[in-house]
């Protein structure tokens, strides 16, 4: 997986998703851990956290995190965000979640915000799966979010958009065929005389469906608990994004 596009979004990245919940987000996280753990978890790896809003947030509850990315640049701001939050705790590792490595196991791990959809094959879908089981206790829960189908087919589709934040602009152009989907975006920032300088990046995507995930979580010993839909509710036909919630069998 590429870190290409992060390391020119990373800036930006936060304003172009403001309208999540963190905070809410963080309470089904805590609620399914300790209603499927049995106990308060310790250590929670959030694998692919970007910028660190959500390891932050579960820091700030009084977690031990881990933060594992791809992207330098990521990191370099998770790091600045926890510094001016007071969580300057959390270890960050810039490392690929295919490939990731830790000290010792954790109790859960989660991985938000279609992570999983930014890998392109079984294969490396179930390489994740595979390391994540590895570093999980007996019976540590694993909770993580895809973009659906519905999505991918009605969301990202054919369509264009815009999002604008104060200094910036990003043109998303999106090309959807055969369960893939290709990002074109076109970042525009405003220099101090004025000017703008823009990059453009390539990124992609991959459509899976519940029953493939079902299907590498269960070759890699990860039993499911449960699926959810958006706002963390019973999934429907519409529902944008599903929540997975499964436990390592060992």
């Amino acid at each position: 997986m590429s870190e290409g596009i992060y390391a020119s979004l990373a800036p930006v990245y936060d304003s172009f998703n403001g309208e999540l919940d963190y905070s809410a987000w963080a309470d089904f996280i805590e609620k399914s851990i300790n209603e499927n753990l049995g106990c308060r978890a310790e250590y929670i790896l959030d694998l692919a956290c970007g910028t660190g809003k959500m390891t932050i947030e579960l820091a700030k509850r009084g977690y031990d995190m881990i933060g594992v990315d791809i992207s330098s640049e990521m990191l370099t701001v998770a790091r600045g965000r926890a510094e001016e939050a007071g969580t300057d705790g959390i270890l960050w590792l810039c490392q690929d979640m295919t490939e990731f490595e830790l000290y010792g196991t954790v109790e859960a791990t989660v991985c938000c915000l279609d992570a999983i959809n930014h890998l392109l094959t079984e294969k490396e879908v179930s390489r994740c799966f595979s390391l994540v089981h590895n570093y999980l206790v007996p019976d540590g829960i694993f909770i993580f979010d895809i973009n659906s189908e519905y999505k991918f087919e009605n969301v990202y589709g054919q369509n264009d958009y815009v999002f604008e934040d104060e200094g910036s602009l990003c043109v998303w152009q999106n090309d959807y065929c055969d369960g893939f989907c290709d990002f074109y975006i076109s970042l525009f920032e405003k220099n101090a005389d004025g000017s703008y300088r823009r990059t453009d990046s390539e990124q992609s995507e991959k459509m899976y469906t519940a029953e493939q995930i079902k299907r590498l979580l269960k070759e890699n010993s990860l039993e499911l608990i449960a699926v959810y839909g958006d706002d963390f509710c019973e999934p429907t036909a519409t529902s944008e994004r599903l929540h997975f919630v499964a436990r390592a069998k060992k």
